[in-house]
């Protein structure tokens, strides 16, 4: 199933196409991942994300979202995302045609989808890129100004040091998706779009599969800290203090 690129789309919205059944941006993955593609994040995915945040083979590996995962928890985080995606996507309608490219603090889309061959689509998992938040550094008036210094950096800084969030139904592992997600928002995206320089992504020790999706993008491992994130008791998992391992991409 494809969905034909809008000949009126300003120079502005390349490299993304148009769904005409939702009238959504998205990115395609390269074949033979084409069936997969990339959107916004909509409030109907809420009740997908909580049954893959309550499965074990999920919340093992991420740190941030509640346990036991609710309904009102997706719901609070949807409406989030999907006014920081639609912030972007209206600056870049609003940027002038004919003026340079614009570059942004975010990207548009950020929930990924497997179209069938009935025209429907399934939500399969989420990437997004945000600012690094330096929980490699242990000094804690340390940690707070770094943040607050990157985070205070304007859209396109080459100084900015981003992270990127990725989660995807256990059902879809083992397929690339993850590796080609990262591929494609890294390369039709942050790179040229959002300036994207650096990325410091952290990875809880034992998942080895995420760890090979960033270096088969040209991330490297940099620094291993050991139980250096307490993480809650979730499910038959014990509280803990987790082994993260922390890889990083340059552009220089």
């Amino acid at each position: 199933m494809s969905a034909p690129l809008s000949n009126s789309l300003s120079p502005q919205l390349a490299p993304f196409e148009i769904d005409p059944r939702t009238g959504e941006p998205y990115l395609r993955l390269p074949p033979p991942l084409s069936h997969i593609v990339i959107t916004p994040p909509r409030p109907s995915d809420a009740p997908t994300a909580v049954r893959l945040f309550n499965d074990p083979l999920v919340y093992r590996w991420v740190s941030t979202p509640p346990f036991p995962y609710l309904l009102e928890h997706a719901e609070d985080w949807y409406a989030l995302v999907k006014a920081e995606t639609g912030k972007v996507w209206k600056e870049l309608q609003e940027a002038s045609a004919d003026g340079p490219l614009k570059i942004v603090a975010g990207c548009p889309v950020r929930a990924i989808r497997c179209w069938k061959e009935d025209g429907t689509d399934v939500f399969i998992g989420d990437c997004g890129f945000m600012r690094h938040t330096f929980a490699d550094v242990a000094d804690l008036d340390e940690r707070t100004r770094l943040v607050a210094e990157n985070k205070a950096r304007p859209p396109g800084d080459p100084n900015i040091i981003w992270s990127i969030g990725d989660y995807l139904d256990p059902a879809w592992h083992g397929k690339g998706i993850m590796t080609a997600v990262i591929g494609t928002l890294m390369s039709q995206w942050a790179i040229p779009r959002m300036a994207v320089r650096v990325v410091r992504p952290s990875v809880f020790d034992g998942n080895i599969g995420s760890v090979r999706t960033f270096e088969k993008n040209g991330f490297t491992l940099v620094q291993t800290l050991p139980e250096s994130m307490f993480v809650k008791e979730k499910g038959p998992f014990p509280a803990e203090n987790r082994t993260q391992h922390f890889l990083e991409w340059r552009a220089y």
